[in-house]
């Protein structure tokens, strides 16, 4: 059959619309390519990074992808600081900033986004992004680079400000903003961009009023000594891959900024208002002050009104604080002071004024007390039900004092039994106290056992030290009446029965610490949650922890300065923390063994040497990276799993081992 053009053509056009049909009706999922895992690029800006002459206070500034702000209002940090802080705005692929202080003549301008600026899509972070421009005819170009670390605990400082004065008098911190500033990254490192040649003081602040300088109850920390920036030619080496996916080793150069290695311990001098936060009457017995801070004066109380007017506490009552003085406890034991229901005293404490001084203040405080509704009911109750009952009532029941014991029903083999009274005790007699162990089916009295004041809480806690016999069953019974406190009340009997525990059951740690000289030091056991679980003195370069109970534990050695048995932090300009070093690896315990860890505190980068694992500031990992882990069967020897550490140096005998961060 013959077929003419004009027909092949139009069968071809069907043929062709129907494959396109065909292909639009397909469904099926876009191959997409490898997850975007890079931040977003700067393309250009306006004015242009580094320029010169800039009049206008609006920066305009594209990526290569659309992107997000992330808090711009706390990251995005302009120097020299601002007064009115500036505005931060994105669209799309752009980010403005309007700077709304006056702009300075011949001044170099900095703008630090932190880790402010992510894609849209992925969230990929832009670290440490800055630009900069001047008003002059040159602009400054040196840097100050380094880490802030709590002091404490070595946690890298995240999002912490760190600035510099030009102004070397050491109230410039108090009394006037910082000239030029940047913030940590997650890391705890920063970078202070365009500073001129000189001399600068450097502090970290956690600026929680944002003015730029320090208050007494803020965070700190100090570099020791003046920093002068400086540079150094230096020959990069850049790696280039071309089109046929083929690398090339290419060499420029370059310049290095220094210092690029400042370690900045930051602490809280603990400063604290002191005023008189809370007082109360709890029970008819007791009264509570409650001060704002600890102090070493304590209140002067008297009877305000009533026939005791003028009579001091001292007289009618038995003062319980706690160890810092701030948690005041007083038991009255005047019947005359304790029948009153309206209990007005005159307080006399130190108080801070709005000079920052401690000064006397004295208040008239009323202590209320009203018997609950629940005793005055059953007091109703038991009254009828006597009017109704033609049997005598029932002899009332003494009130005992309770005398309970604090240890469980396992005790330490090294440690001592511990008791607590519900109130004060006036006498403990030593007879009425017995102590048994049990031999088959026997009780074996223990001779010669008594209780001792407890030095923390003489009032009302008793101790009893005995030479264990480990795994063996003991009962403690103490008679009736054997303890009274000071309201005429006693005990009940008291038995208490336990078994204590095996040497085996535990493991005895010692370290071998070097690197110490004669520099008094503790050393500190840590529990998973970086908390202390023991303590214990260096001696002659040995630290022993024995009874310890099987498990994972971390060590914190810090060198202790004025030999007070305790860490101290530091005092602005003058002092700086007790410094602290980690043993970088946790240590598995196990029962019945022995360890002995050889430590040298200086072997391992002071930012490296925290074991991941009780980090709390800890960065995010980007896709494909591990997450870095301490070494479970190696406890003796070093690996420094820190996380991004360079290494750091300050002024205080840290010792780099890591290396410098370098700025290009």
């Amino acid at each position: 059959m013959k077929v003419s053009k004009k027909s092949s053509l139009h069968w071809l056009l069907i043929a062709i619309l129907a494959m396109g049909l065909a292909a639009c009706a397909s469904v099926g999922r876009p191959q997409g390519g490898p997850k975007d895992t890079e931040p977003p690029v700067f393309v250009s800006s306006n004015p242009a990074p580094e320029a010169k002459n800039v009049d206008k206070q609006k920066i305009d500034i594209i990526f290569n992808e659309n992107i997000q702000l992330q808090d711009a209002f706390n990251k995005v940090i302009v120097s020299p600081v601002q007064k009115t802080n500036p505005s931060v705005s994105s669209n799309g692929r752009h980010v403005t900033v309007e700077l709304k202080d006056s702009l300075i003549p011949n001044m170099t301008y900095t703008i630090d986004f932190g880790d402010a600026i992510k894609d849209l899509n992925e969230g990929n972070i832009l670290d440490g992004f800055t630009t900069a421009f001047s008003t002059g005819d040159s602009i400054d170009t040196l840097r100050i680079s380094g880490m802030v670390v709590e002091a404490r605990t070595l946690e890298p400082a995240q999002s912490i400000l760190v600035g510099i004065y030009s102004n070397l008098s050491d109230t410039a911190v108090r009394t006037l903003p910082f000239e030029r500033v940047a913030r940590t990254n997650q890391l705890g490192q920063f970078t202070i961009h365009n500073l001129k040649p000189g001399e600068y003081r450097i502090y970290a602040l956690n600026d929680l009023n944002r003015d730029y300088k320090w208050d007494r109850s803020e965070d700190v920390a100090f570099y020791d000594v003046t920093v002068s920036p400086w540079t150094e030619p230096i020959t990069v080496t850049d790696t280039l891959r071309s089109w046929l996916n083929q690398d090339s080793l290419v060499q420029r150069a370059g310049t290095a900024y220094f210092p690029n290695d400042l370690l900045l311990c930051w602490f809280n001098e603990g400063y604290q208002s002191q005023y008189l936060k809370d007082y109360a009457r709890p029970e008819r017995r007791r009264i509570t002050l409650q001060m704002a801070a600890p102090s070493d004066s304590l209140p002067e109380i008297t009877i305000a009104k009533g026939p005791l007017e003028g009579a001091n506490a001292i007289d009618w009552a038995l003062l319980h604080p706690n160890p810092t003085r701030d948690s005041l406890e007083y038991w009255i034991r005047d019947t005359t002071v304790l029948a009153m229901d309206s209990l007005y005293l005159s307080v006399k404490y130190l108080r801070t004024d709005t000079a920052d001084q401690l000064t006397w203040k004295a208040d008239t405080l009323k202590f209320f007390w009203k018997e609950p509704k629940v005793k005055e009911e059953k007091k109703k109750k038991k009254k009828e039900d006597e009017e109704n009952d033609t049997l005598p009532p029932p002899v009332p029941q003494p009130t005992f004092m309770q005398f309970s014991a604090v240890t469980g029903t396992n005790q330490e083999l090294n440690l001592p039994l511990i008791f607590k009274a519900s109130q004060p005790i006036d006498t403990l007699i030593d007879e009425g106290v017995h102590l048994a162990i049990k031999e088959d089916t026997l009780w074996i009295p223990v001779p010669d056992v008594y209780f001792e004041i407890d030095s923390l809480q003489p009032l009302t806690h008793r101790r009893m030290y005995v030479n264990w016999a480990e795994g063996e069953r003991y009962k403690l019974t103490v008679d009736s009446a054997a303890i009274t406190n000071i309201y005429g009340e006693w005990n009940n009997t008291v038995n208490h029965e336990f078994t204590v525990k095996k040497a085996e059951e535990y493991a005895n740690l010692l370290f071998n610490v070097i690197g110490l000289d004669t520099i008094p030091a503790m050393v500190e056991l840590l529990d998973k949650s970086d908390k202390v679980i023991a303590i214990a003195p260096v001696v002659e370069g040995q630290a022993y922890f024995p009874f310890q109970k099987p498990g994972t534990v971390y060590a914190r050695l810090f060198l202790d300065a004025n030999d007070n048995g305790v860490w101290d932090t530091g005092l602005l300009d003058s002092i700086q923390p007790e410094e602290v070093y980690y043993y970088p690896k946790k240590i598995n315990l196990k029962k019945n063994w022995d360890i002995a860890q050889d430590w040298n505190i200086y072997e391992v980068a002071i930012d490296l040497q925290k074991p991941y694992d009780i980090k709390k500031n800890k960065p995010k990992l980007k896709d494909g990276e591990k997450r870095p882990t301490d070494d479970e069967e190696e406890e003796d020897e070093y690996g420094g799993y820190g996380y991004g550490g360079y290494g750091t140096t300050n002024s205080n005998n840290y010792l780099n081992t890591g290396g410098f961060k370098t700025n290009y």
